[in-house]
């Protein structure tokens, strides 16, 4: 004769009222010291299993059949990502294959696979409410920082700091808004293919072998790069991928408005510094901007000055660095066609405090810069490189550049107009082979 089921709990209130258990108990564990990631994981999945084993024998006692293997597997998998992941997020984020995450309020979910394909998720929080306070939780454990010091990024999240922009644990970057849109919001974009080279991406079709082999020279080479591209077309996982090429014994200073880059590598890039802007407190105070960062980044003996995003008044100050002396520097910047890009930097330009002239703009870009690199969506949601045009020069408030490789039929760049021989040459003495431009056809 079965067990009679005793009356189930809610999963939401079991999960709130097992979470106060098992905080209380790694509490006393820790006796108000501060525990490593890796310890308060420990602890959360010992406590938690000796709360569900208490709750099994409450059921047996009074004589009920206690909750399934799969009831019970799930109700611990909540507890411990509410006290150690990031809630309702962390099935999605533990998923390899999720790229980004969208959450219009805490039930309209919308998951982007690596690949393109998108998909409805489930709800991330049992309410709007609840998800706020999910998001407060994890810009509360980022201003700990990755040692539990107490010295990670500082963020708010509320009516007087309606938006949250911070990096994960994972490297995943979370956007989230309240109160200034009519329900809280979120977007995390993740980073994919972390460690990967411009090999990598060659497999994955995002450009062919020949253009591959020259990006890579043109690294060594110390050619000063703009990797462009539209939102989401993939720019700082090349750039990433492209710094691969980079020798291992050059100081490389990265400036960034958020983290994202993490060149940082003890074999491949052991000699890095990497700076972030500071927004200013709730007082008005305390920022530091991205130009003033690339300027101290000139102070600290870079051979090259990295910029995660070039979107204001440091495009000056970046393309000063590279046209005296720190070549071999790259930023990406928002743009639609690879020609854009060089508008956008002169819009940047002009509108910093220096209030450039378009003519100087011009000047100082065509002085600067040697390539710029476009990334693209191709028809079948693939990203891929669409477009690189080689700098030549200026010509009042125009900089003229040769579209080396163009946009084909299907997005993927095509050979078009050969480099100019005096970059061959460059590209060649940083170990181009030679017969790699004999097979581009131009």
């Amino acid at each position: 004769m079965s067990m009679p089921l005793i009356t189930p709990q809610p999963d939401a209130d079991l999960v709130a009222d097992l979470r106060v258990q098992v905080t209380q108990a790694m509490g006393a564990h820790a006796g108000g010291g501060l525990l490593s990631a890796t310890e308060r994981r420990i602890l959360a999945e010992r406590y938690t299993a000796e709360a569900l084993d208490a709750l099994a024998r409450q059921a047996l006692d009074a004589g009920c059949a206690p909750l399934s293997a799969e009831t019970e597997a799930r109700i611990a998998r909540a507890v411990i990502d509410h006290l150690v992941g990031a809630g309702g997020l962390q099935h999605l984020l533990s998923d390899p294959e999720i790229e980004n995450i969208h959450a219009n309020g805490a039930d309209e979910v919308f998951i982007r696979y690596v690949g393109g394909k998108s998909e409805t998720g489930p709800p991330i929080a049992e309410s709007d409410e609840a998800m706020i306070e999910m998001v407060r939780a994890l810009a509360a454990e980022a201003a700990l920082g990755e040692d539990l010091s107490g010295h990670g990024e500082e963020r708010s999240f509320d009516r007087t700091s309606p938006v949250l922009d911070m990096r994960l644990r994972d490297g995943s970057r979370l956007c989230a808004v309240m109160s200034v849109s009519s329900r809280p919001a979120l977007a995390i974009r993740r980073p994919t293919m972390f460690n990967a080279d411009l090999d990598d991406l060659m497999h994955r079709d995002t450009l062919d072998e020949p253009l591959c082999r020259v990006i890579q020279a043109a690294m060594r080479a110390k050619l000063n790069i703009i990797f462009a591209g539209g939102t989401n077309t993939g720019k700082t996982t090349f750039a990433r991928a492209a710094a691969r090429a980079i020798p291992a014994h050059e100081r490389l200073v990265t400036i960034e408005d958020s983290y994202e880059l993490d060149l940082y590598d003890s074999v491949a890039h052991p000699n890095v510094v990497q700076f972030q802007a500071r927004r200013p407190n709730l007082e008005g105070v305390g920022a530091v901007s991205m130009s003033a960062l690339v300027r101290t980044a000139l102070r600290m003996d870079p051979d090259r000055v990295i910029v995660g995003e070039a979107r204001g008044d440091e495009v000056i100050d970046l393309l000063k660095a590279m046209s005296q002396g720190n070549d071999g520097s790259f930023a990406t910047v928002h743009a639609s066609s690879s020609a854009q890009a060089f508008t956008r930097l002169m819009m940047y330009a002009v509108q910093a405090p220096e209030r450039l002239t378009f003519e100087a703009s011009a000047m100082l870009i065509a002085e600067s810069l040697d390539l710029v690199v476009h990334l693209s969506w191709a028809p079948n949601k693939h990203r891929v490189v669409s477009s690189v045009r080689e700098v030549v020069g200026f010509d009042g408030r125009d900089v003229i550049s040769n579209e080396v490789w163009r946009p084909g039929r299907d997005q993927r760049a095509v050979p078009n107009t050969p480099l100019r021989t005096e970059t061959l040459e460059r590209l060649e003495s940083a170990g181009l082979d030679p017969h790699v431009i004999d097979r581009v056809g131009w």
